[in-house]
């Protein structure tokens, strides 16, 4: 777009990143901040989020700012009805982000940016059919088809972290139990760390001062890379699970291709074989049927950025 920068937005249950992105899906300048979460009000996370976005134009002017959001996104993009790691329920975000940013402003769910910029830049370019899978704090998702999404009807298709796969199991912050996301993110990663360090020897006791509340997610993956198997094991379980869920979406919709995106996936094989293995083991026919490739997405955590800024530079129509 002429006369400004388009800067693209990926917010979720952490953090708030904010990047100008070229029309060949390439990122310049970026900012980050911190998601104040769930005990705060709504405009607290607007404020984090208009602070990001003009940090990243840093001074120039806006053609359009574009919202990849951790949540539900009504099928008008329009409203941010449910955010189970942010207090967003019927939110207005985009008629309040244009009156404050003064510019056009597309919004959709965090999952579906990543997908469109995964078909138009990276992993998924050129599959007919693909799923993406986003994997960070929870886990997201998005269909494709012809390089478009398929939002349904009411624009909330692909919430694919909160299929239940164990009944009565692990509370969720969605308020169900069992949901996907509680055993295959990075919340599951450092939960299922913490728990088997408690019994067996591991760096992470150094790394944590002997606190498993103090293990984090790069904790896990830093001695993951050192061959602590401890960590090993939790990649383990994770990717397991990722595999099993994977097989009910590869069963019900049959695409060309799965992408594993989001924070989690940068653990690249350590998570993919295990998931690879489960997928072959669990899908229904596998030995009769192509198994669809489980690859890693390729835009890495800018991925919703580049696709955020999609919904308004007119490479992709919203609607």
């Amino acid at each position: 777009m002429s006369g400004g920068v388009v800067v693209g937005v990926d917010i979720g249950g952490t953090k708030v990143l904010a990047g100008v992105v070229n029309d060949d899906g390439m990122v310049r300048r970026t900012a980050l901040r911190t998601t104040p979460g769930r005990r705060v009000v709504a405009s607290q996370v607007e404020d984090a989020l208009v602070a990001a976005v003009l940090d990243a134009a840093a001074g120039r002017p806006l053609a359009g700012v574009g919202v990849a959001a951790a949540g539900f996104v009504d099928s008008a993009g329009e409203r941010v009805m449910f955010a189970p790691h942010l207090p967003w329920q019927g939110e207005p975000l985009r008629d309040q982000l244009k009156e404050r940013l003064g510019c056009p402003v597309g919004l959709d769910n965090d999952a579906n940016c990543a997908a469109l910029a995964e078909a138009h830049h990276g992993a998924a370019r050129g599959a007919v059919s693909a799923i993406v899978i986003t994997m960070g704090t929870g886990i997201g998702g998005a269909v494709l088809i012809g390089g478009r999404v398929i939002r349904g009807a009411n624009g909330m298709a692909g919430e694919f972290g909160h299929m239940q796969v164990v009944p009565d199991g692990q509370a969720c912050e969605c308020g169900r139990r069992g949901c996907w996301e509680q055993y295959s993110s990075g919340n599951a990663l450092v939960r299922n760390a913490r728990a088997l360090m408690v019994d067996q020897p591991s760096v992470l006791v150094e790394m944590s001062g002997g606190a498993p509340e103090h293990v984090t997610g790069p904790m896990v993956t830093s001695a993951a890379e050192q061959g602590d198997l401890v960590a090993r094991q939790a990649f383990a379980s994770v990717g397991g699970w990722l595999g099993v869920g994977t097989a009910n979406l590869v069963a019900a919709l049959d695409p060309e291709v799965v992408v594993i995106g989001g924070g989690v996936s940068a653990a690249g094989d350590r998570l993919l074989d295990p998931a690879r293995a489960a997928l072959r083991r669990t899908l229904v026919g596998a030995e009769h049927r192509v198994v669809p490739p489980l690859v890693a997405a390729e835009l890495g955590p800018q991925a919703g950025m580049i696709g955020a800024a999609l919904l308004v530079s007119g490479a992709q129509v919203r609607r």
